[in-house]
């Protein structure tokens, strides 16, 4: 297959641009070039910033793709563009939008495809949302061939899942206090960008992914006071969790607090019944567990990567103080 991935050196699209070059696809990557990432070696590599259409379709020329994927699209007007660039262009345009989108919170779990999508907390899935409203109409207007992925919260071994990353593991392993939201007993989902990647990549060139969305995810799910405590035992501490309440850390820092009630404050579980039946060899292998071991090391490999938000570590120690005087 001849496929173009608009970024393609992310942390969820990466170990995808990787297996698509294993998978001996001819694989195009059209971004600015300035990822810190390695890209596949036998890439093609089309210098252009997406945000500038003019110099998209000069980039392109006349080439034609059986499949286009754009992972940075994150607003109405990013598809808008992308549907003219690609009308003509590509028998397959897949969008990367995000579970954070489904209803939050959930009425039901698990989530399923038809779970409704409604997000009024954080502006970032709203306009998800909207992405795949206009996906959605150009599909049944024109039948553009557009097809929609929704990762939940996926890592490689760049990416810590916890509030401020690398900060959170230096306070732990100088013995300081690190704050979960809520009592740490709500449900999350962690995937392994190498899992994702294989389910995603089946997608594409698939004439049964037309059409239809499609979460990725792994079928681990994992408390907060767990995850946290897995980090913990990876770095060779342990976890002096505080809990406290969303409410509360969102009158510190509306910012955390979008976060929080807008995704990670609510259970979320992920029924994976629909990807595995249009992809059958998807089947999510590395539990957080052995992926949190990959992060540290990485971590732990290179002392410039452990960056510490000293803001966000004074508010911290700000919170718990007040929090525990109070309390």
């Amino acid at each position: 297959m001849k496929i173009l991935f608009i970024g393609g050196t992310g942390v969820i699209s990466s170990a995808s641009s990787e297996l698509a070059v294993e998978r001996g696809d001819e694989l195009y990557l059209l971004n600015r070039g300035e990822s810190k990432r390695a890209m596949p070696q036998s890439a093609h590599i089309l210098k252009a910033d997406i945000r500038d259409k003019d110099a998209v379709q000069k980039a392109l020329g006349a080439m034609t793709f059986d499949a286009v994927v754009d992972w940075i699209a994150f607003a109405p007007e990013h598809i808008e563009t992308d549907i003219e660039l690609f009308r003509d262009r590509t028998d397959q345009f897949v969008f990367i939008s995000s579970a954070s989108a489904y209803q939050t919170p959930p009425v039901n779990l698990p989530v399923t495809e038809s779970t409704p999508l409604s997000n009024p907390f954080w502006q970032y899935s709203r306009d998800k949302i909207a992405c795949e409203t206009r996906l959605v109409r150009a599909y049944r207007e024109e039948q553009f061939p557009m097809t929609i992925v929704r990762p939940s919260h996926t890592y490689d071994q760049t990416m810590l899942p916890l509030k401020g990353r690398y900060t959170a593991i230096d306070r732990m392993r100088k013995g300081k206090k690190v704050i979960v939201h809520g009592d740490g007993s709500s449900l999350w989902t962690l995937t392994h960008t190498r899992d994702f990647a294989k389910g995603f990549i089946g997608l594409l060139g698939n004439s049964r992914a037309i059409g239809e969305a499609f979460q990725i995810t792994s079928d681990e799910f994992l408390t907060w006071n767990q995850i946290y405590e897995l980090a913990a035992r990876a770095a060779g501490t342990t976890a002096q969790i505080v809990h406290i309440p969303s409410d509360i850390i969102a009158g510190y820092d509306a910012d955390w607090g979008a976060e929080l009630f807008g995704d990670k404050a609510h259970s979320m579980i992920f029924d994976n019944t629909k990807i595995k039946r249009i992809v059958p060899d998807f089947a999510p292998k590395i539990p957080f567990s052995r992926g949190i071991k990959e992060i540290i090391n990485w971590f732990d490999a290179e002392p410039s990567r452990q960056i510490v938000d000293e803001r966000l570590n004074r508010l911290m120690d700000k919170i718990i103080a007040d929090w525990e005087s109070a309390f």
